[in-house]
């Protein structure tokens, strides 16, 4: 497990095929049959799925013992990096060439940001029309800035608007389409 935490990047399903090599492949912990079944209940369950599959692993190998120190062999190594990374970074921030780099990226983000809302305010115009997006834009200003709501809140306010608008839409379009 310690060798799938230090060689998976990219998450719980990109550590899967390395899991399985080792359990199935390489130490005959598990059948492939075992194995699927294994990873279905992982991802019926709650969590990561690789962490709760070294615990599985290490619980059928060596009990309750066995799954805690699977999981901690799993999760250690991503640990470690974090706290070394995070230490440079504490280190580093003080410097004032990392200070210039974040300076010089920082309009970047900024108009890669404004892009993003360009293009969505494009997207909204052109699916509700003008009159009506500009109508949500201000609303979305309103809430966020004069009555200080929380951005979650808005965003699902205006997700469940767009579910309710587009079943309306449809059924229109069923509608239309049988007449």
């Amino acid at each position: 497990m310690c060798r799938t935490g230090i060689l998976g990047y990219g998450g719980g399903p990109s550590v899967i095929p390395l899991i399985r090599h080792d359990a199935v492949s390489r130490y005959g912990w598990l059948t492939d049959d075992e194995f699927g079944e294994t990873l279905a209940i992982a991802n019926a369950l709650p969590g990561p799925i690789a962490t709760k599959m070294a615990a599985y692993l290490g619980y059928k190998l060596k009990g309750v013992r066995g799954a805690i120190l699977s999981v901690l062999a799993h999760i250690l190594p991503s640990c470690i990096a974090m706290i070394a990374l995070l230490s440079a970074v504490n280190y580093l921030s003080g410097s004032k060439t990392v200070a210039g780099m974040i300076a010089a990226v920082s309009p970047v983000i900024a108009v890669m940001l404004g892009m993003m809302a360009y293009e969505f305010a494009q997207k909204a115009y052109k699916g509700l029309g003008k009159w009506i997006g500009s109508a949500f834009l201000v609303l979305a200003l309103v809430l966020l800035e004069v009555l200080h709501l929380h951005p979650a809140i808005v965003i699902v306010l205006y997700l469940s608007y767009g579910t309710v608008h587009y079943r309306i839409l449809a059924g229109k379009n069923k509608k239309g389409g049988t007449a």
